[in-house]
């Protein structure tokens, strides 16, 4: 298929979606399918995102979308984010009435309620609309899934994701001490925490956790400074990325994860890629992945994260390594590809006769 991707989310941001999108582009293609991706960079008028300069809103997109939608004649459209690019491609969509799917990566009320004056039930309001007349809404969990359908969405599909099980590997791991030892002159066990360094992410709850040996926090973000003015007994890292975050991850002794708005938290499953206990808050992503996997503990929120911490340190590297390489990009990308909401082809073939007659008869602009 020729699959247009819609995204606020891209290069040079690194979080789970960029992330999640790359390696489903990567292994689609190499499944015969062609991409056109649409995202802020790509020659848009771009504003930063107040309170998160980094991520950057696409202003006035909706024409040159609509041309790279002529242009690239998509059999199928998905929209990946709820920022301004995101809207355009909906509104296109609804107006040409071509169907599209779209995915809830994260939760965005709790999202924007952690930066601004806004009540979470507005922001639910937003998404439920802007979801509304998606063929499929693709959501990581089961348990995503069934928070979601209490608050009256519809169309929902579980799309679970996938570990690069190559980059993250125990065998990367070095010992204490060594020359090369990314924790060398810290006191052991190290506790790590790896993601973005932002308010919606709770690193403050790791932070504050009454733990032997080092705490160590890899990542960057808006709260950075601060966090490393209030922790000064945290390590900070700052980004680490590929082999040298790979050996960060296999060096360290425990994963602690205390996000509570992550709908999944792809970190969890690199770290027990790379043989690293995973200890997390009983929230959406970690409660779908860690019960029963003997890689984790999971605790109540509000309980004892501390304790789950040091209880993962009895457990088997190895079982975590083996439970990790249960999740692959492949099947991530083949059920990405499956829930996609392409026109069957006899409507395909009418709807492009429909939008080639309509290019034709479009005035000529003046002076060409």
């Amino acid at each position: 298929m020729r699959i247009m991707l819609i995204t606020d989310a891209w290069d040079p941001q690194v979080n789970g979606v960029v992330r999640t999108m790359k390696r489903v582009i990567a292994e689609s293609e190499a499944m015969g399918h062609i991409w056109e991706i649409v995202h802020p960079g790509d020659g848009f008028r771009t504003v930063p995102l107040p309170t998160y300069p980094e991520i950057k809103l696409a202003l006035f997109a909706r024409k040159k979308i609509e041309e790279r939608f002529d242009d690239f004649e998509p059999d199928a459209i998905h929209i990946a984010t709820e920022g301004t690019l995101g809207m355009a491609g909906r509104a296109m969509c609804l107006t040409v009435k071509h169907p599209f799917s779209t995915a809830y990566h994260t939760r965005f009320p709790e999202y924007v309620a952690a930066r601004l004056p806004i009540p979470i039930s507005v922001g639910y309001s937003f998404v439920h609309w802007f979801h509304k007349y998606s063929g499929k809404v693709m959501v990581p969990t089961p348990s995503m899934v069934e928070e979601l359908r209490a608050r009256k969405f519809i169309n929902l599909v579980a799309w679970t994701r996938g570990v690069d099980t190559e980059l993250f590997d125990p065998a990367k791991r070095i010992d204490a001490g060594a020359a090369n030892d990314p924790f060398k002159g810290l006191p052991r066990p190290i506790f790590l925490n790896v993601g973005r360094v932002a308010v919606e992410k709770n690193i403050e709850s790791f932070a504050e956790l009454d733990l032997p040996g080092s705490k160590v926090i890899v990542g960057d973000g808006p709260q950075l400074e601060e966090l490393k003015r209030n922790y000064p007994k945290v390590t900070f890292l700052g980004g680490k990325f590929a082999d040298e975050l790979a050996a960060i991850y296999a060096s360290a002794d425990v994963f602690v994860f205390p996000s509570l708005t992550d709908t999944f938290g792809l970190v969890v499953l690199e770290a027990m890629a790379s043989g690293l206990p995973v200890a997390a808050f009983e929230a959406t992503g970690p409660r779908d992945v860690i019960p029963g996997s003997n890689a984790g503990t999971i605790t109540p929120v509000g309980g004892d994260l501390a304790q789950g911490a040091l209880d993962c340190l009895a457990l088997s590297r190895e079982t975590c390594r083996a439970y990790a390489e249960t999740y692959s990009w492949k099947a991530c990308a083949e059920a990405f590809i499956e829930n996609l909401q392409p026109l069957p082809a006899p409507a395909r073939r009418r709807f492009w006769q429909k939008i080639r007659l309509r290019r034709r008869r479009k005035p000529p602009i003046e002076g060409l």
